[in-house]
């Protein structure tokens, strides 16, 4: 109780997630007259890091920041709206279109939303869409991110389950598409509220510049084709797709230049040291946890109430969705990985499907009150407030919980693909 009571008192004063994994590990150390921990600290966090799986993570965010400095987000929504601009909503659908194509270069789901929150959003207002709307659509079709390979929560889950990545890769791809469809279905149901479209915004151009604004679509196939045929790892993958996207940006569009080497990779640099030191943390805590067998406590509680791997999935997802309004995904994937998936293995679930209904279960608390960082990233690139925000994304929120559900009840959505690319 005093280690739960101390996180929330460090919630409450702003302290970054980061540091906050690190205080809660300290407190419950000391809480539970286990100072003698404190001399394993560092050499545990660092062993959280050790993984050569976890390369790949720096390079796809410089994928990623390629494509946000070097104009690749603005081929990709100008592609996406000669496809399906002309219909009613159209920009909306364009806005699903555009981020399921983001999802599959930049691999997170809350750079996919500051990225998209501050690049389409300013388009659909001028449009006609009202704010709420085209913020809350914005940041659940973020929620891609994660899911639509390459996906960083996918390479943390593979090395701390044992898993191929590759084999992960592959497992998101039906999902993501159930969800996109789910999510331009909802667009569908609501477009007779949506504005009609002004056919003067539409880009026209020759078939050269259709050519030019189509290109980014070679990122994801070369991450995806690499993995599939079995030709490069994943990190091999993202090194690979790092050169298309410099080639694309400063040499076919010229928007990247050698002044943006340095802010580029100042940028890569201080997120990734971001994310590597929450990694390391998270393990930290999770290793202090498991001194006092806290999770033991948990896992017996779980299996003495599931019945059976449904409703054990189902008590999952609550659970993550719980430690996802407070934690980023990552943590919440590194506390739980090592105590819920023996458990899983023992109700029979596959440790893919089990990887992919817990990559997609913790992004809801993504976008959830009271924390919900993706909620926040909106919030500051569009300035409305977060229930605004919220509200706006409801409906869509449902869709992808529909989704969930149906990926929990249908094993084969998530293994059918990798066993049948002999994965």
């Amino acid at each position: 109780m005093i280690t739960l009571a101390a996180f929330f008192i460090f919630l409450c004063l702003g302290l970054p997630i980061v540091f906050l994994l690190l205080m809660a590990a300290i407190v419950f150390a000391w809480s539970n007259d286990a100072s003698i921990l404190f001399d394993s600290f560092l050499v545990q966090s660092v062993k959280g890091v050790e993984a050569n799986g976890f390369l790949a993570i720096p390079l796809y965010m410089l994928v990623g920041e390629i494509m946000n400095r070097g104009g690749i987000t603005e081929r990709l929504i100008r592609s996406s709206m000669r496809l399906v601009g002309r219909m009613r909503g159209g920009l909306a659908f364009v806005n699903v279109l555009t981020n399921a194509f983001a999802a599959a270069i930049l691999g997170s789901a809350t750079a996919q939303i500051a990225i998209m929150s501050r690049s389409i959003v300013p388009e659909m207002e001028r449009q006609g869409y009202k704010r709420p709307f085209a913020t809350g659509l914005t940041v659940a079709t973020g929620l891609l991110g994660p899911i639509i390979p390459p996906s960083m929560l996918m390479i943390i889950y593979g090395v701390l389950a044992y898993q191929s990545v590759a084999a992960l890769f592959i497992a998101g791809l039906i999902p993501g598409l159930l969800l996109m469809s789910a999510f331009f279905v909802t667009v569908w149901l609501s477009k007779s509220h949506l504005p009609e479209v002004d056919e003067s915004r539409l880009p026209g151009g020759t078939w050269r510049e259709i050519m030019a604004d189509a290109l980014p679509g070679l990122i994801p196939l070369t991450i995806i084709s690499g993995v599939v045929s079995g030709a490069m790892t994943p990190t091999e993958a993202g090194a690979l797709a790092a050169v298309v996207a410099f080639v694309l940006a400063a040499f076919v569009y010229r928007r990247l230049g050698i002044k943006d080497f340095v802010p580029v990779m100042k940028s890569v640099v201080l997120s990734s040291a971001s994310i590597i030191m929450l990694i390391g943390f998270a393990t930290l805590l999770g290793w202090t946890l498991a001194y006092e067998a806290v999770p033991d406590m948990l896992a017996q509680g779980i299996a003495s109430v599931a019945i059976g791997p449904v409703s054990f999935l189902v008590l999952v997802c609550v659970a993550v969705f719980v430690l996802g309004m407070f934690l980023d995904g990552i943590g919440v994937l590194i506390v739980t990985v090592p105590v819920l998936l023996p458990i899983a293995t023992q109700f029979g679930v596959d440790p893919v499907h089990f990887g992919v209904v817990l990559a997609i279960s913790t992004l809801t608390g993504l976008v959830s009150p009271p924390v919900g960082p993706g909620l926040y990233i909106a919030m500051e690139a569009t300035g409305l407030k977060m229930m605004e925000v919220f509200r706006g994304a409801l409906p869509f929120l449902g869709a992808f919980v529909l989704v969930l559900i149906v990926i929990i009840l249908l094993p084969a959505l998530s293994v059918w693909l990798p066993a049948a690319v002999g994965l």
